[in-house]
């Protein structure tokens, strides 16, 4: 027997297991992914909001960028914190305790009379990111337990298509909802971008509810004894105390690559998946506030598809070809990710890509290109590696520390990211592409120190870690001086739209183009000036539908003041008489009709 035929027929041995066992893991899998799914459509409802965040409050690109890297922070240390004590009460108490809790701060976010203020928004985005982060290592911790590490990476990868389906599902149930519609006696207008927070929590609940009762912790709670071989710590039970967990994930080497390399995926897919709506609507023309175009939604419901066939390739390659290894196929995917973005940003940067049918299919095409290498990555350094180096008692805590980096890996490249596009002129997100092709590139050379340092050449490993501390340097100096160069280029471009709407009367572009100036330059005096006059515009047109006895008019007209020059306005008197004049006149009316039945 050669030795390929005997490796065959050893792995084949080692992945035998008892009648009925693959059927209830499978089970188990299921339920497991198909709840961590519901996580993603409580998440992934923010990017659908930003559009319709941007016109109703005047904030800007940089803005929602922030409120994405801020959950991201959030997000991150709730990895650290929950993946540790997920290890002490077991991935299934971790999992239901995230999906309540999120259930919790979508419906207040979606009901709240304070999310107009940008803080008291970016406050509970926030407590949503932490509550979540309780998801992820519930979900690694349960798996550890059911699967062999040669199998880990293919049921990674397939548990890839359960992850990105919720992904998929609020990008189809998106547009619907932001379309307007009624069920029953219940209806909703279009552009009605808060009920992305009201309608998703519904499914996140029935699926808690069926996990409950189905999902099991381990192979021995479905009564399924000795039927996996952990080579961490193959012992009875699935939880270790806080402090051993701690020490053993702190101590372990391999931890510390992943999670650079990780906050690398981080960094790529989140500014891929937070601001594609964005650059929809900026870069291609397309309307996403109230009427996605087709190709727009198709985009983004075929993204985490092919996300999912690169997870399950990488995955299965990992496993057979080198044994569970995951850093060599991490790092080809990484430097492939790099040279697809590299190509992206060229393109942009070219002009290529914009308003035209081949610029639309260009900038279309190269957001699935990126998705199949960062989701690739993100399947087997975030749900395989963790698994691998944890085992079913400790697999949790190690999620949550290479996890938490994916997340300030994002926060990281969110904010440097919105800072950028703040100063770039309408259409050029070029910077966008350019960002994620450096951070891309970082995560390929964590993985080829790595690798260098498993081959024990230590020497050209650590080469390799002074070559990326003087890529991080080289990095920032050249960001730092681009933002300087670009900065006054885009504050002289808004400043003159600005005075250019204004000159044409129209005052929603004159507010919009004066405000970009102000975020830039706040003591800039041409914009200072327009906002002056229109927010005595729209308060002299609040008293004047005040003494009419027009509530709605007041209303709309005082919260525009607002939104203009913040809450240090005469406007949030006006708005205060508005709504109490519009709950005098529904008080008069409802006592002005019959009562039922007379």
């Amino acid at each position: 027997m050669s030795i390929a035929e005997a490796a065959k027929l050893e792995w084949k041995e080692s992945h035998k297991h008892p009648l009925g066992f693959k059927t209830r893991r499978g089970l188990n899998w299921f339920t497991v992914g198909l709840l961590y799914a519901m996580f993603y459509m409580c998440r992934y409802n923010f990017r659908f909001a930003g559009a319709g965040m941007r016109v109703e409050f005047g904030w800007s690109t940089g803005d929602i960028a922030n409120l994405a890297a801020w959950f991201s922070l959030a997000y991150g240390t709730g990895q650290l914190l929950n993946g540790l004590f997920c290890d002490r009460i077991g991935g299934r108490a971790s999992m239901l305790i995230g999906a309540v809790g999120s259930i919790l701060v979508n419906l207040l976010i979606g009901f709240s009379p304070w999310t107009s203020s940008f803080m008291a928004f970016a406050a509970m985005w926030m407590v949503n990111g932490y509550i979540q982060a309780a998801g992820t290592p519930g979900m690694v911790k349960i798996n550890a337990a059911w699967f062999n590490k040669e199998e880990r990476g293919l049921f990674s990868g397939i548990f890839g298509f359960m992850i990105q389906s919720g992904q998929a599902m609020i990008s189809m149930l998106a547009p619907w909802i932001l379309a307007g519609f009624s069920f029953l006696a219940f209806v909703v207008g279009p552009g009605e971008w808060r009920m992305l927070f009201c309608l998703p929590p519904i499914f996140l609940g029935l699926v808690s509810i069926w996990f409950y009762f189905v999902s099991a912790e381990s192979p021995e709670d479905a009564g399924f004894h000795g039927s996996i071989q952990d080579d961490v710590d193959n012992s009875a039970g699935t939880t270790v105390p806080v402090l051993e967990s701690f020490k053993f994930v702190f101590s372990n080497p391999l931890v510390w690559f992943y999670a650079v390399a990780y906050g690398c995926t981080g960094a790529v897919r989140h500014a891929a998946d937070q601001l594609s709506p964005l650059y929809f609507e900026d870069v291609l023309g397309f309307n996403m506030k109230t009427n996605l175009p087709l190709i727009a939604s198709f985009t983004l419901v075929l993204v985490p598809i092919v996300a999912v066939c690169g997870s399950v390739l990488s995955g299965w390659a990992s496993d057979r070809f080198f044994r569970g290894n995951r850093y060599p196929v991490a790092m080809v995917l990484y430097y492939g990710e790099a040279c697809v973005i590299a190509a992206a940003t060229t393109v942009m940067a070219l002009k290529l890509i914009g308003p035209t049918t081949s610029g639309i299919l260009l900038g279309c095409l190269f957001l699935v290109l990126i998705a199949i290498t960062a989701n690739s990555t993100h399947s087997i350094v975030g749900a395989a590696a963790p698994v691998d180096i944890g085992g079913k008692k400790m697999a949790g805590f190690a999620s949550g520390v290479i996890d938490s980096f994916q997340y300030y890996g994002a926060a990281l490249g969110l904010f440097i990211t919105g800072q950028l596009l703040d100063v770039s002129l309408p259409g050029n997100y070029t910077v966008w592409f350019g960002i994620m092709t450096c951070f891309a590139f970082f995560g390929g050379c964590a993985m080829l120190s790595l690798l260098l340092r498993q081959q024990k050449k230590p020497a050209a490993s650590r080469a390799v870690i002074a070559f990326m501390v003087l890529l991080v340097v080289v990095g920032f100096t050249t960001g730092i001086r681009k933002y300087r160069a670009m900065k006054p280029v885009a504050i002289a471009h808004y400043a003159a739209a600005a005075e250019a709407a204004f000159e044409a009367g129209n005052d929603k572009d004159a507010a919009e183009e004066s405000q970009r100036v102000l975020r830039l330059a706040p003591t800039h005096a041409g914009a200072l000036q327009i906002i002056g006059v229109l927010h005595g515009r729209l308060v002299a047109a609040a008293e004047a539908a005040l003494a009419a006895g027009d509530a709605k008019a007041a209303t709309d007209h005082a919260q525009n003041a607002i939104n203009l020059k913040g809450r240090e306005t005469p406007a949030r008197a006006l708005l205060a008489e508005a709504k109490a004049l519009n709950k005098a006149q529904d008080k008069a009316a409802k006592a002005d009709q019959p009562a039922e039945g007379k």
